[in-house]
């Protein structure tokens, strides 16, 4: 029975070649993650390129720890390509962000 659990689990989760970022096909539809929450690579990735340093992120997302933050800009090095390609899918378009920025 367990190893019928295993392979289940298996088929949901791949691992990578980096120790704490995983693709969960029922997570974000296979993009990378932390392993065991549901903080993308990608949200990193953004949230450093704000200007917040790596040491501050895991003060604004305290269930990480620093070797996570480290680690998901360590995989967007080795797949830039990948990872742009999710930042620029999960863009809002310039015409809805001015209509926000008139509501607000």
């Amino acid at each position: 029975m367990s190893g019928i659990i295993l392979k289940i689990f298996t088929a949901m989760v791949q691992a990578t070649e980096h120790l704490y970022i995983v693709k969960d096909e029922h997570i974000l539809g296979s993009e990378p993650i932390i392993k065991g929450t549901r903080t993308s690579v990608r949200a990193i990735v953004e949230t450093w390129r704000m200007g917040v340093s790596l040491e501050e992120i895991p003060q604004g997302l305290p269930h990480l720890t620093l070797a996570q933050v480290f680690d998901a800009l360590s995989y967007y090095s080795d797949h830039q390509d990948e990872i742009n390609a999710y930042i620029e899918h999960n863009r809002i378009p310039e015409e809805l962000s001015r209509w926000c920025d008139r509501l607000g």
